[in-house]
């Protein structure tokens, strides 16, 4: 299985803030990031500690859309396979893509369905889903996500009645993924 390794992610990392050298300051003090930098990202297996610095480029329009892009390759473990750190970021990314004045906001609304679709139980399913995606019990971010989720469940829901994102953003489909991550 395609795997994104520890030096793969920093090595993204070290090239994403020497193209956006201001990325260590973006977002300072914007409420959606606080504790943000009290999580010891690095401490996460496989996770770069530079994670503050993508989330607060996510509110730079210059950097917004590249930093995106990194930080769902750092989050991630594989192309189904949601990393240690995804919980810790997840409060970060549902506030942010709360906020409307976010450029890449469409973009985080995205990669929330992604997670709250792989944050599902697979235990109990059936065993090529358990092969393919591996069990509960050696993937406790699934568990974990999902408690975030639903300690969030009031900005999940104004997420789904936010009438200014695009229409059809959200199919019917992943919107009942997104409810199911967050209502347990």
């Amino acid at each position: 299985m395609c795997r994104i390794t520890a030096a793969g992610k920093e090595a993204a990392v070290a090239r994403f803030l020497q193209e956006f050298p201001q990325a260590l300051r973006s977002g300072r003090g914007h409420p959606a990031l606080r504790g943000c930098d009290d999580v010891t990202w690095a401490d996460f297996p496989g996770c770069s500690a530079g994670v503050p610095a993508l989330l607060g480029s996510l509110l730079d329009p210059d950097a917004a859309s590249e930093a995106e892009r990194v930080l769902c390759n750092v989050l991630m473990d594989g192309v189904f396979t949601l990393g240690p750190a995804v919980p810790a970021a997840l409060p970060f990314l549902l506030r942010l893509a709360a906020d409307p004045a976010v450029p890449v906001r469409t973009e985080l609304v995205e990669v929330l369905l992604v997670v709250a679709e792989l944050s599902h139980s697979v235990d109990g399913g059936s065993e090529q889903a358990i092969r393919f995606l591996g069990s509960d019990r050696d993937h406790p971010e699934r568990a974990r996500c999902r408690a975030v989720f639903s300690e969030h469940a009031e900005l999940v829901r104004g997420l789904l009645d936010d009438r200014t994102l695009p229409d059809g953003l959200i199919p019917p489909d992943e919107r009942a993924s997104l409810l199911k991550a967050a209502m347990p």
